[in-house]
C-alpha cells in the first residue's frame, strides 16, 4: 500500500514532466539543426539569431507553453512561470548561439 501512493503520485505528475521534456528536447533540436545550415550560408551572427528565432518559434512557443503549466501547476505565480520559462529559453539560445560563434571564427 505505501509503495503504491507515491508511485501512483509520481505517474500523476509524469505527463506535465514529460512535456516539459519533450518541448526541451524538440527546441534544442530545432536549434541545433540550423547551425550547418547557417554556417554554409555565411550567416553572421544576427542573421543567425533572427533565422533560429523565426524558424523555431513553434517549438519555442511549445516549450514556453510547457514550462508555464508545470510550474503553474506546482503552485507557481504566472509572473514567477513566465520569467522561468524566458531564462529556461534563454539559456538555449544562448548556448546555441555561442556555439555557432564558435563554429563561425576563422582559425
Amino acid at each position: 500500500m505505501f509503495i503504491t501512493v507515491p508511485l501512483v503520485l509520481m505517474l500523476a505528475a509524469a505527463p506535465a514532466t514529460d512535456a516539459v521534456g519533450a518541448g526541451r528536447k524538440a527546441f534544442g533540436q530545432c536549434l541545433s539543426s540550423q547551425i550547418q545550415p547557417s554556417l554554409d550560408k555565411k550567416l553572421t551572427l544576427s542573421d543567425f539569431q533572427a533565422a533560429i528565432k523565426k524558424t523555431c518559434a513553434d517549438k519555442e512557443a511549445a516549450f514556453r507553453a510547457a514550462i508555464v503549466a508545470d510550474d503553474k501547476a506546482s503552485k507557481m505565480s504566472d509572473a514567477d512561470a513566465q520569467s522561468d520559462a524566458d531564462d529556461q529559453v534563454a539559456e538555449y539560445v544562448d548556448k546555441i548561439t555561442a556555439e555557432y560563434d564558435d563554429y563561425n571564427k576563422p582559425g
